[in-house]
């Protein structure tokens, strides 16, 4: 890893590549509920202005669901019953989480999530997960402030990683993340399935 322009760290994103919504009977159930379709709940949930200001940490996970409980008509238990079910389908991707444990005898790893405030203590909670056991450096937007696909964002986490952009590659299964990544020059991977992102890492990385 001498070479300025080998890779030196591979980032990876969280939600969709490293959790993943594997089981979408939950909010089937609760689109029908509430008389909309499962796009249109996940939409109220992830899209709008009060997603951006939780992902960008000007407001919390709990104002911004209490923001969707408004819009639904629900609240106190029910909406803690909503938000349960609402993630009950995310699984982690044990065999990722062991591939990149052991990149990092060779290689630097990060995470570079869009992610509302408490994320960390809710995904190792849900999990039994630590990042630190698998990441030298995690970067979560409600925490700085910022979001992919801003430039800013990408050059924070190299920072932490101590390497330039063109050492490192990136993975997202959002298109407009990676060309974003790319665009600030690392490499980037779009991730469209377990198998298919190891492969395609594997032959950046010889």
């Amino acid at each position: 890893m001498s070479n300025l322009h080998s890779i030196q760290a591979v980032i990876w994103d969280m939600g969709g590549v490293l959790v993943r919504t594997e089981d979408y009977q939950p909010r089937e159930k609760l689109a029908k509920q509430f008389g909309l379709t499962r796009l249109e709940l996940e939409d109220l949930v992830f899209a709008g202005e009060s997603a951006d200001q939780a992902t960008l940490g000007k407001i919390s996970y709990r104002q911004h669901f209490e923001q969707v409980g408004q819009r639904l008509n629900i609240n106190g238990s029910t909406l803690e019953d909503f938000e349960k079910s609402f993630w009950s389908g995310d699984r982690m991707d044990w065999e990722l989480i062991s591939f990149i444990k052991n990149l990092r005898s060779s290689h630097k790893t990060g995470l570079l999530s869009n992610a509302w405030s408490d994320t960390r203590r809710i995904v190792e909670s849900s999990f039994a997960f630590s990042f630190e056991q698998v990441f030298d450096a995690a970067v979560f937007s409600a925490d700085v402030g910022l979001m992919k696909p801003q430039a800013e964002i990408y050059t924070l986490v190299l920072n932490q990683l101590g390497c330039a952009p063109e050492q490192a590659v990136f993975i997202d299964d959002v298109t407009l993340n990676v060309e974003a990544a790319r665009a600030a020059g690392l490499k980037g991977i779009r991730f469209q399935s377990h198998s298919q992102v190891i492969r395609e890492l594997k032959e950046l990385l010889g």
